[in-house]
């Protein structure tokens, strides 16, 4: 009788899943993890950076930089629910994950994506309050919204991800326990499962669509609204001013949104894609804003621009 409840428990949840890493390219390992570790480290140093300046400099409390602190953080959070362990599996064959452990990371790599996705959602309306409302901006988008507006980014990416949590739960394994891959997400775990995984499969898509697509479609509106406004102007020069207060922006959605959506059909619809293309898709697109967010918005912002060269040349 303990044996057979055990062989079922066992059947039911491994105690512990093996993250394989990239398949085909397991002697690679060491060698691909270097420049994944060096953009990791400029993802800490570039968004620390900002997060810093923004802090220590009074100037920067405006509501466009306070949002960017919040990218700066989901930026963080978003690159080292996954890096670390990647490492560890490249360089020192710590595979092994526990089930829960397992969960907890895929939970928190869905729910800070989405968080991410909202927050930018969010700057895109700082976007059209800034340049359709100049001169209720400040009254608009004042300290306390804004740490609302951010409190609601983090709330809908944990409601929206937690039911992820539940629909593993439910599903059988059959000591099923190795993932080709190098972190937890939902659909990774659930093709282990030896049962339906159709409702993962709608919740996946329906949350993808729902909330990232509805973001990107309310992101595009603002913009329409904004380039709206913007060609009421009566200069030229004042259109450009206008355009280019939006440009770092436009450029962070652009390196957001284009490799997750890649990955995303790649991975559903692509079935004639190698394994290993997936996998390296799935870790740049956590990996790649982070790293370049704080480059775009050093460049564009001249705020940010003048106060980074002014640290380095001893006159900060």
């Amino acid at each position: 009788m303990h044996s057979a409840s055990v062989v079922n428990g066992t059947a039911f949840h491994p105690s512990t899943f093996i993250l394989l890493g990239i398949p085909g390219m397991q002697d690679k390992h060491v060698w691909i993890a270097i420049p994944f570790c060096s953009l990791y480290i400029l993802a800490l140093l570039g968004n620390g950076t900002i997060l810093y300046l923004i802090m220590m400099d009074r100037a920067l409390h405006e509501p466009m930089y306070l949002f960017l602190c919040l990218l700066s953080i989901t930026d963080l959070i978003l690159c080292s629910t996954t890096l670390p362990k990647m490492l560890t599996i490249f360089w020192l064959r710590s595979h092994k994950i526990s089930f829960h452990g397992c969960l907890t990371q895929m939970f928190f790599v869905h729910a800070v994506f989405a968080t991410e996705s909202a927050i930018l959602l969010a700057m895109a309306f700082d976007r059209y309050v800034a340049i359709c409302r100049p001169l209720h901006y400040t009254s608009i988008l004042n300290a306390t919204v804004i740490g609302k507006i951010g409190l609601a980014c983090v709330i809908r990416g944990l409601l929206f991800v937690f039911p992820f949590i539940i629909l593993i739960e439910r599903l059988p394994f059959c000591g099923h326990h190795v993932i080709p891959h190098t972190y937890c997400e939902h659909m990774g775990i659930a093709k282990l499962a030896c049962a339906s995984i159709k409702p993962n499969t709608i919740y996946g898509l329906t949350v993808a669509l729902s909330v990232t697509g509805m973001d990107v479609v309310l992101i595009a509106s603002s913009y329409v609204l904004i380039l709206q406004a913007v060609l009421r102007l009566p200069s030229k020069d004042a259109q450009f001013r206008a355009f280019s207060t939006c440009g770092a922006h436009i450029c962070v959605i652009l390196v957001f949104y284009i490799p997750a959506f890649f990955s995303f059909f790649t991975h559903r619809f692509g079935h004639r894609v190698p394994p290993q293309v997936h996998i390296v898709l799935a870790n740049l697109y956590l990996l790649v804003p982070p790293v370049l967010n704080p480059l775009v918005y050093g460049i564009n912002t001249k705020q940010i621009r003048l106060k980074i060269f002014s640290i380095f040349t001893g006159r900060g």
